[in-house]
C-alpha cells in the first residue's frame, strides 16, 4: 500500500494541475444546410471518423517497435539501450499512461486476464530466472492471431525484439497477463 502512495499523489498533482482536453463527440445524423443560388439543398451527412479496435493499445504498440533492434542495457530506456520494463515504461509514458518503471511493480498494475482473453496493448509478464521467486521480465502483446501471441520486449542476448508465447522458453516461463487500457 505504501508503494502505491506516490504514485497516488503524481497522479492527483498531475491531473489537478493540468489542462482539461475537450472530447470530441460525433453523430452520425450530422448534417448542413447548403445554399445555393437562392435555393436550399441538403448536404449528404458528415461520416464519422473511423476509429480502429483500440487506437491508444495502436499508439503505445507503434511507440514501442520503434525500439526494434536496439540492444539491451539493464536500466536503459533509450534508442542507445533498453531492457524490458524500460521499453514498456517509454512506450506507455510516451502516449500519456503512467506506470512504474520496474516489471514486478508494473505486475501489480492492471486487470489479470486468461491467456484466452489477451488482446494488443495487454502485458505479458515472466519468471525467468530459476531461483528468482518473483516476476522480472515483461513483454507487451503486439499482435493476436488466434493462439499465437506476438509480444515485443528485451533479451539480454537479443535486445529489442518481437517473440511468441509459443517459444518453448517464454511458453514455460509465462506468469500470467494483465489489461491496463
Amino acid at each position: 500500500m505504501l508503494r502505491k502512495v506516490p504514485y497516488l499523489l503524481i497522479l492527483l498533482i498531475l491531473f489537478s494541475c493540468g489542462s482539461a482536453k475537450k472530447k470530441r463527440t460525433y453523430s452520425k445524423s450530422k448534417s448542413r444546410t447548403v445554399t445555393v443560388e437562392g435555393s436550399a439543398e441538403e448536404a449528404p451527412p458528415i461520416e464519422e471518423p473511423k476509429k480502429k479496435g483500440n487506437s491508444k493499445a495502436e499508439d503505445i504498440i507503434s511507440t514501442a517497435m520503434t525500439f526494434s533492434g536496439t540492444r539491451y542495457k539493464f536500466g536503459g530506456t533509450t534508442k542507445k539501450g533498453m531492457d524490458c520494463s524500460g521499453l514498456v515504461y517509454v512506450a506507455l509514458k510516451e502516449n500519456e499512461v503512467l506506470f512504474p518503471r520496474v516489471s514486478y511493480q508494473m505486475a501489480e498494475e492492471g486487470k489479470r486476464i486468461k491467456v484466452g482473453q489477451v488482446q494488443k496493448g495487454d502485458l505479458l509478464f515472466f519468471k525467468t530466472s530459476k531461483s528468482g521467486k518473483r516476476i522480472n521480465h515483461v513483454g507487451l502483446v503486439v499482435d493476436v492471431q488466434g493462439k499465437d501471441i506476438k509480444f515485443i520486449h528485451s533479451t539480454t542476448s537479443r535486445g529489442v525484439i518481437v517473440s511468441s508465447l509459443r517459444e518453448g522458453f517464454w511458453n514455460y516461463s509465462f506468469v500470467k497477463a494483465m489489461r491496463i487500457l
